[in-house]
């Protein structure tokens, strides 16, 4: 890819279940997605964030030798050693079932807990083009190799976040009677939340400057 010559754009990482963050970033176009890095622990890569009744709760996703140095995201495969899409599928639903919109769009995602993936990449691919299409936001382009960042790309595949990079819009969320608002989290919270107004939600978004 020639540096020279490109726009300036976003990279990032695949993400299981992506943050409303991510999706924001989408909706502005001009990104792509790094499938030629190498796979990160403890990362958005197999990690999601939702609400839970007593406060924000992580969902990972196992993968097979995690500790691997330098994995290409091509290469990691899910871990079905333990029953985590049993535990996963569990928490979704336990967490929003009294959202306005979980029923509307549970049979949208309850097949990814069904279904056995061999691949994190298809798994969490196929996971962002229900998002995308749900929240009318256009797929981005996908890079099979490494993307070497340019000095005025904003490169999202590394940056470790103390705190939502994002001022979010607030909206109602499933616990709001009993929690404060929670940025940031998967854009399935969001979808679960507000349904056909998640887009006109995300669109507000901002930002910090």
């Amino acid at each position: 890819m020639d540096r020279t010559r490109r726009k300036a754009m976003t990279i990032l990482p695949l993400a299981y279940l992506p943050s409303v963050e991510y999706l924001w970033h989408l909706k502005q176009g001009a990104c792509i997605i790094d499938l030629g890095e190498h796979f990160v622990k403890r990362s958005e890569r197999n990690r999601t964030r939702i609400l839970a009744p007593d406060g924000v709760m992580e969902l990972t996703v196992p993968v097979r030798h995690a500790n691997r140095p330098q994995q290409p995201m091509r290469d990691v495969r899910l871990d079905y050693s333990k029953r985590w899409q049993h535990q996963h599928w569990g928490a979704l639903t336990a967490c929003y079932k009294s959202a306005p919109y979980f029923d509307h769009y549970a049979g949208r995602f309850e097949p990814f807990y069904r279904n056995e993936y061999r691949y994190l990449v298809d798994y969490d691919l196929q996971l962002l083009e229900v998002l995308c299409t749900l929240l009318h936001v256009e797929m981005p382009p996908l890079s099979e190799r490494y993307v070497e960042a340019a000095p005025e790309d904003l490169d999202l595949r590394g940056r470790h976040k103390e705190g939502p990079a994002l001022l979010a819009e607030p909206y109602i969320q499933v616990f709001s009677d009993r929690l404060p608002f929670a940025a940031n989290l998967s854009a399935a919270d969001l979808l679960f939340a507000e349904g056909p107004g998640s887009a006109s939600v995300l669109a507000r978004c901002r930002q910090e400057s």
